[in-house]
């Protein structure tokens, strides 16, 4: 399959370069970048040297880029996508935006929380987290990939809320990332004096991925869902650590909780369950597609607390949107991401 990366040069789009090259049924032809137009990619990433050896070009002629693709993975910040996406709605090529312009139903709450207007609301797309919408991303013309905190978060609570185990109500997440989730693009606050031996929370009650968490656990559980979502930035390089709370509804056991767990997940490849009482860690997904996922039973409290991790460029952004570019072409999911975490 002829693949295009618009937006090359962010993390995200360079975790794409790195995972495709091992790909065998993935060929790179066209990368962009606005600001490296005209410069060879393993300049700005020497990882890549001698293996990725693409000039990078301008995104100005998308229809040619269009025309040369069968898929194209789309890279960039929110805003920018859906003007890629409607160029190219009359081409039969098809679209993965790694960002957030196609991950909503409805396009007024992607308008409310980021603050710019839908101009492809006609569109039709599918949620792009694999292991819950894997039938539509099979069809899928355009796949809004799923965020980061949103899927440590989500594939956390999705057994609770499909089998109705808890108050829909009371979910509270607390989660942390790496710095790498903010972008490749130097500020203040990511700067090593600023960031180093420290920790803090960012956008309480205002994180964009809020919607988006609320969106498929409305969708899970058929009732519509508010919840807490605090984030916190890490002094590390890569990696998300999901902790979310919710109240169990009367009765519920232990039991019926881990078999939700299993239920839906024993059969996925890239969920490893540690069962009730486990620890994930960043470091035991760092560099790879899975999720760990583990929960405990607060039995004085009567809350489940869900421990998720996950590495935030792989199965939070570019591991995924292979993933899901595997499913949509027929191939084995794990094609092209099968292989061990780093570590230490």
């Amino acid at each position: 399959m002829k693949i295009s990366v618009i937006g090359a040069t962010g993390y995200a789009g360079a975790e794409l370069l790195r995972l495709l090259y091992g790909h065998p049924e993935a060929k790179l032809v066209h990368i962009t970048s606005e600001s490296h137009k005209g410069e060879k990619i393993a300049s700005l990433y020497p990882n890549l040297r001698g293996l990725c050896d693409l000039t990078l070009e301008s995104m100005q002629d998308m229809e040619k880029i269009g025309a040369d693709s069968d898929f194209v993975f789309i890279a960039l910040p929110h805003g920018h996508a859906m003007e890629v996406g409607k160029g190219l709605a009359h081409l039969p090529v098809r679209i993965i935006d790694l960002g957030a312009d196609y991950r909503f139903k409805d396009t007024a709450v992607y308008e409310a929380w980021y603050h710019v207007p839908h101009t492809h609301k006609e569109a039709e797309r599918v949620y792009g987290l694999a292991e819950l919408y894997r039938e539509d991303i099979r069809r899928a013309k355009i796949i809004g990939n799923a965020g980061c905190f949103t899927t440590a978060s989500i594939l956390a609570l999705a057994p609770l809320a499909k089998e109705k185990l808890v108050d829909m109500q009371s979910i509270v997440i607390d989660a942390k990332s790496g710095v790498s989730g903010a972008g490749r693009s130097p500020k203040q606050g990511n700067h090593f004096p600023e960031l180093y031996d420290n920790f803090k929370a960012y956008n309480v009650a205002h994180h964009r991925h809020t919607p988006e968490i609320e969106q498929a656990l409305t969708d899970l559980s058929g009732e519509t869902t508010v919840l807490n979502f605090t984030p916190h930035l890490v002094p590390m390089s890569r990696g998300i650590l999901a902790t979310s709370y919710a109240h169990l509804r009367e009765g519920v056991t232990a039991e019926e909780v881990g078999a939700a767990f299993h239920s839906l997940y024993d059969n996925e490849y890239f969920i490893r369950l540690l069962g009730e009482g486990g620890y994930p860690s960043t470091k035991e997904v760092r560099g790879s597609n899975f999720t760990d996922l583990a929960w405990h039973i607060d039995d004085r409290t009567h809350r489940v607390i869900v421990l998720s991790a996950i590495d935030n460029l792989v199965k939070g952004a570019a591991g995924q949107a292979i993933q899901n570019f595997n499913i949509a072409c027929g191939f084995d999911e794990k094609t092209g991401l099968d292989f061990v975490p780093m570590y230490p």
